[in-house]
């Protein structure tokens, strides 16, 4: 069934390259990232595309979106560094993480960075400071909209609309340039209509600084566009219909400039994670369910399958009746089980050392392993 997710041609290139070698690690397939930012660009034609160096930082990845023209956000001034020393022209990298220290700020200035995100009064006084001139995304708390995402972010980011009036207007006191409003309908949203929500607001908001005489010239409406995992997502030319008829009841013939942040939808379906079961056992003589150990569980990989929120689809050569699994990783930390509640199945056949591929597997999953927990290594990556 879950061969289905990648072309014949595909799962031999990733059987043929994985034999041998020692598990756990990832595959991605870089040709899967191409055809996906080239989908982004035909579908949001009038965007600019900053990747999130965050969902798969490979130098190989970076290197591939920057010979395509993407433009990259990052969360830290180690990305930062990342991107600049392949070459890429600081003008085409958004700060966008709203929590930085002051120290990071400045040298992300004097390294060239001229975007930035903020979310809180202390933050504006550190970039009037540190960052004088700069542009500035004000990004907007989208909490009611994010609970409905399979990854949401919750309130750690973002502000009430009354407070984000406020900021434009102390960012444009203090010498700042008021840009735009961002905003994150909430990781692997699959609820189109979200966008919707959110592009309303922030029309309401442009219009009340228009008042004020502050002058916004651009949305950034971030990442949130999903990636195929057991539960599948519409096409991304879907989304992009939905999105840009919902830009234009709402701007008009005024639609701002357009910013897109995709992370997980980019590069998720690139990813295939190869493991190998490591333990099967009962917990009684009259369990009905396994547990399936595998050499590869939350802190080295599947950090998204905490309380079971990404359901990666997971396939073995083995075959014959199936059932019921509790799959766990191999720490000795109770909160390592993978998927206990959501109904698994695998072959009755699968044997201690079999491997066992999770599907989409290409975001969010390398850039979460833990180093060292238990002694276990960062998951080895490799680029095809």
């Amino acid at each position: 069934m879950y061969r289905s997710y990648y072309s014949p041609a595909e799962w031999e290139k990733i059987i043929k390259f994985s034999e041998k070698k020692e598990t756990p690690f990832l595959v991605v397939l870089l040709d899967r990232i191409q055809e996906k930012f080239e989908g982004f660009r035909k579908n949001f034609p009038q965007a600019k595309i900053y990747y999130a160096v965050k969902a798969s930082p490979g130098r190989e990845v970076l290197t591939l979106l920057r010979d395509m023209g993407s433009y990259f956000d990052i969360a830290s001034i180690y990305e930062l560094d990342q991107v600049l020393d392949l070459g890429v022209s600081p003008d085409r990298v958004s700060f966008g993480n709203t929590i930085k220290k002051a120290k990071h700020v400045r040298e992300a200035y004097e390294k060239g960075v001229r975007l930035f995100a903020s979310d809180s009064e202390v933050d504006i006084r550190h970039l009037a400071k540190e960052a004088p001139g700069s542009r500035i995304f004000f990004r907007l708390l989208m909490d009611a909209v994010t609970s409905d995402s399979d990854w949401p972010l919750s309130r750690k980011f973002g502000c009430q609309p009354r407070m984000l009036v406020e900021l434009v207007s102390l960012a444009a006191d203090l010498g700042l340039e008021p840009y735009g409003i961002s905003f994150h309908v909430g990781s692997q949203q699959r609820e189109i209509p979200a966008w919707d929500t959110a592009i309303a607001q922030v029309k309401s908001l442009f219009e009340q600084l228009e008042k004020q005489k502050i002058h916004l010239k651009a949305m950034n409406m971030g990442g949130g566009f999903p990636a195929d995992y057991l539960i599948k997502s519409n096409p991304l030319s879907v989304y992009a219909e939905e999105i840009n008829r919902y830009l234009s009841f709402h701007f008009g013939e005024s639609i701002p400039e357009i910013y897109l942040e995709p992370g997980r939808g980019l590069t998720g379906e690139a990813g295939i994670l190869v493991s190998e079961v490591v333990l099967i056992s009962k917990k009684s003589r009259t369990d009905l369910k396994r547990w399936v150990y595998t050499d590869v569980g939350i802190f080295n990989g599947l950090m998204e399958t905490i309380d079971e929120s990404i359901k990666y689809p997971i396939y073995t050569e083995k075959d014959g009746e199936n059932g019921d699994v509790i799959l766990a990783g191999p720490t000795c930390d109770s909160l390592d089980i993978i998927y206990e509640h959501f109904k698994y199945e695998l072959p009755l056949s699968l044997e201690i050392g079999d491997r066992i591929y999770w599907i989409s597997t290409g975001a969010y999953t390398a850039s979460y392993s833990a180093v060292e927990f238990n002694g276990f290594p960062p998951l080895k990556t490799y680029y095809l």
